[in-house]
């Protein structure tokens, strides 16, 4: 039996939602694969991919059927009980990582901000509360919550709603000396992206990593790698730490990790993990049977040598393909990033402008996103079709040529 809904447009938005996003024109509608269609009708490239978060493109049939199986079970039972495909997805995380414990959210935000009140509940109840100080990169991101936006370093997303939290340091990202100038024997934890996401797509550099490992080591603090946007196979690793080989003690993922199912994750040591004993920590939602159930049969597509070894190559097609647009046109200088997780720089004349370029991809049916307003950016599908990356470039490279000739 089919539901007739209301019919609604573009403009509904500005009359019932909260005005803090300024969405697109158009409305998405229906997505197979890296291809999208709007309410009119018009087809688009999606190199979006929900920022970062559309792992295996829209519809995928392992994820559909997942879905579906799990929604003629049982949908909802809160933490009060377990349920079968959260100890699944568990167990498949900790086979496939550095962890021994999960904790199960609904966003990256909240992932963050468990692993975070870990960090500190760790160092108080091991070396007692005067340690509750964290250190992070200037222009990180680590999600919204008042705790998650304090700790990125973006004053921008934090300033102006009251006092902040406080024991939280930013120092430059990729810069060892200013991180061992600001750690201290009062620092519980490190908190880095191995990857900036919003930042602008800024790898860090493996010495910097090693660097950091060690010393947290020095003064027994925690490093914690936030990989809600480089995680999942986005890096061409499972996880980018093991590009790196650095491994933190707690890490963070969601986006990808769900492929479109909201869910998030924290992996840490059962060393650590115990510091959030029964009662400390918790959610309704989180480790819903629906996200679970999705989210490994997202693992089991993605953590595979087919899956994982073709990103890498996918990544090149889209490096060697935008570095020529960007010399031809004069509009990027550098294309850099990790796997699938790509970021275009401007150059001087189009510094500020990642929004134009942006607009102007959508009118040539592709998307796109921005990292900062100096980087577009590129997060597809991890397993885009090679004639999909090609032709949603062939789109992007009319788009750049019709707003540098404008």
């Amino acid at each position: 039996m089919s539901v007739e809904h209301a019919q609604v447009e573009r403009a509904d938005f500005d009359k019932v939602m909260v005005p803090n996003y300024a969405p697109a024109a158009f409305i998405p509608v229906r997505g197979q694969g890296s291809r999208v269609w709007d309410q009119s009708g018009r087809e688009l490239i999606d190199f979006a991919g929900g920022i970062a978060v559309n792992s295996l493109g829209h519809a995928h049939p392992a994820l559909v059927k997942a879905l579906t199986e799990q929604a003629n079970k049982i949908w909802h039972v809160s933490n009060v009980f377990t349920n079968e495909p959260a100890l699944r997805l568990a167990k498949k995380l900790v086979d496939a990582t550095f962890a021994e414990r999960v904790f199960l959210a609904n966003s990256g935000a909240e992932a963050n901000e468990a692993a975070f009140k870990l960090a500190r509940r760790y160092a108080h109840d091991v070396y007692g509360p005067q340690k509750y100080e964290i250190i992070s990169a200037t222009n990180s991101f680590h999600g919204r919550t008042l705790f998650t936006v304090t700790v990125g370093g973006q004053p921008k997303y934090s300033d102006g709603f009251g006092p902040k939290m406080e024991g939280i340091t930013h120092v430059p990202f990729n810069d060892l000396e200013a991180l061992k100038a600001a750690i201290s024997d009062k620092t519980c934890a490190v908190v880095l992206e191995p990857v900036q996401g919003e930042g602008g797509v800024l790898p860090a550099d493996k010495a910097y990593l090693e660097g950091a490992r060690k010393l947290c080591d020095e003064h027994n603090a925690l490093l914690v790698f936030d990989e809600v946007q480089s995680g999942m196979g986005r890096s061409g690793h499972l996880f980018a730490y093991e590009h790196y080989g650095v491994t933190p003690d707690i890490l963070s993922s969601a986006k990808s990790l769900g492929g479109g199912f909201p869910i998030g994750a924290m992996l840490t040591t059962s060393e650590i993990a115990k510091h959030l004993s029964v009662g400390t920590h918790g959610t309704t939602y989180g480790g819903n049977p629906l996200a679970s159930a999705v989210a490994e049969a997202v693992l089991d597509v993605i953590n595979t040598p087919e899956v994982l070894s073709g990103i890498n190559a996918k990544h090149d097609r889209f490096k060697t393909r935008l570095e020529a647009i960007g010399a031809k046109y004069g509009i990027f200088t550098e294309v850099r990033g990790l796997g699938l997780l790509i970021g275009a720089v401007l150059s001087d004349a189009w510094k500020g402008k990642a929004k134009d370029v942006l607009n102007a991809a959508e009118k040539e049916a592709v998307m796109v996103l921005q990292a900062s307003p100096d980087v577009v950016r590129f997060a597809p599908s991890l397993v885009i079709p090679d004639a999909d990356i090609d032709e949603g470039l062939d789109r992007f490279e009319r788009a750049v040529a019709k707003l540098t000739q404008a």
